[in-house]
């Protein structure tokens, strides 16, 4: 049976009944959807962090997790290298392709940098033993510039040079890591890359400095020949009151002021997009429509708390909107994924969980999937666009699109329409029959799956 006492999770469809058990009902990993197998559309992730680091804490009370290894190991160093072989275990029986970490996940920090460099690569150099022997992949990694207390003013914002060279110096030996595992994307997360109070903070020189920061990270990763895709993922707060990175189009504002827009992708997360009072749609939309979609965050958050929660996706609604705009777009950035940046709640402790958690984004995914394939099939969304946008078409309206139009030109077309036309101009959008409309895809497309 192995390091977990489970076998392989297995597709059984949905001849069994609603009731999850420990399989899938909607991922079947190489049915075509759209020309492709599912598992090449979705590209799904296992993040370190969370699998098989986080003990389930919240603010007021101390972990619930139970996990396999607990209790085996006083040294933290074979616990982390122990915990390869669980990770490398989980993701062949869960049958996921990927996984992605952050330095600091995989191997406990020494005094000195030097020290913690060594620790690190030693159990990097288990991962990828790993990783050949099983064909798991990494879809990306990252360096946590925000943990450790030394980061309390930031990284590669802090007001004080000796972290903010010890940063460079980490996250040297970061892209290093991603150069010998062969990640296929490098996550920058600004985790308080921003500021508390702006009395005491320079927001042009903060920002200048973190720019020089990814100027040298894009230097470097040509000069090892390193060809991940670099990504910033954007996060409104939490836990600065404002990161710099607030939503995707500030993030994308400041990739163009700072000349890093050809070096640079999007990685979005649902509950991130949340945070900036967004929808995870919009993010996405705004990041596809510029061309800078680079890889997805899976999870989502308690629209009633309003914090950063990192729930398993299991909104249906939602990942039908998240995979649309996929489909629309034609993947998922060049080289990205589905990484489940998300953890089981406090009540689901058991190590099973940590399985059951997973199949439900998983099947949430596949089934947003199937539903908006349908979707892009019937062509009821294009259509809309199609006939709500018809008068840009021809006439007037051609011209604005065409670049022919001027203020004069659209006053004399304008200067003597009756209100009465003008009113007759506009039509209803139907929104209630849209939703309704949007649901009844849901209904069918997945009781045909």
């Amino acid at each position: 049976m192995g390091l977990w006492d489970i076998d392989k999770i297995e597709y059984v469809g949905r001849e069994k009944g609603p009731e999850e058990g420990l399989a899938f009902h909607y991922f079947d990993a190489d049915k075509v959807v759209a020309g492709k197998k599912m598992k090449d559309w979705l590209r799904f992730g296992v993040a370190w962090w969370h699998t098989f680091d986080q003990q389930l804490v919240d603010p007021f009370g101390d972990g619930t997790a139970q996990r396999p290894w607990y209790g085996k190991y006083s040294d933290p160093m074979d616990e982390a290298l122990a915990k390869v072989d669980y990770a490398f275990e989980f993701f062949q029986k869960l049958g996921v392709d990927y996984f992605c970490f952050h330095d600091r996940d995989i191997a406990p920090e020494g005094d000195t940098l030097r020290e913690t460099n060594a620790n690190l690569q030693r159990v990097v150099d288990k991962i990828e033993e790993n990783m050949k022997s099983t064909g798991v992949k990494l879809l990306w990694n990252t360096s946590s510039l925000f943990t450790n207390p030394r980061f309390v003013s930031g990284a590669a914002t802090s007001p004080y040079a000796d972290i903010y060279a010890y940063a460079a110096g980490q996250l040297k030996n970061s892209l290093d890591i991603a150069k010998q595992l062969g990640a296929e994307n490098y996550v920058f997360w600004g985790g308080r890359e921003g500021y508390e109070n702006l009395w005491v903070t320079d927001m042009t020189r903060e920002q200048e400095h973190m720019a020089k920061f990814f100027h040298m990270c894009v230097d470097y990763a040509k000069q090892i020949g390193l060809d991940a895709q670099f990504l910033i993922e954007p996060k409104a707060k939490e836990p600065t009151t404002f990161q710099y990175d607030f939503d995707a189009a500030t993030t994308m504002n400041f990739l163009r002021t700072y000349g890093l827009e050809n070096d640079f992708k999007l990685n979005l997360e649902g509950n991130h997009a949340n945070l900036a009072t967004h929808t995870y749609q919009h993010e996405i939309r705004t990041a596809v429509d510029a061309g800078m979609l680079g890889s997805l965050d899976a999870n989502q958050g308690d629209k009633l708390i309003g914090w950063d929660l990192d729930e398993f996706p299991t909104d249906i609604t939602e990942t039908v909107s998240v995979m649309w705009e996929v489909l629309r777009a034609g993947q998922i950035g060049p080289h990205g994924g589905l990484n489940f940046d998300a953890k089981p709640r406090r009540t689901s402790f058991t190590w099973q969980d940590l399985f059951r958690s997973h199949i439900a984004g998983m099947d949430a995914f596949a089934a947003g999937l199937i539903v908006a394939d349908k979707m892009h099939q019937d062509k009821y969304i294009e259509n809309l666009w199609e006939n709500r946008y018809a008068s840009f078409s021809e006439g007037i309206g051609a011209t604005v699109e065409d670049g022919t139009a001027t203020l004069e030109s659209l006053n004399d077309y304008a200067i003597d329409i009756p209100q009465k036309d003008l009113l007759a101009a506009t039509k209803s959008d139907h929104l209630e029959s849209v939703k309704a409309t949007i649901n009844n895809f849901m209904i069918d497309a997945l009781a045909n799956a």
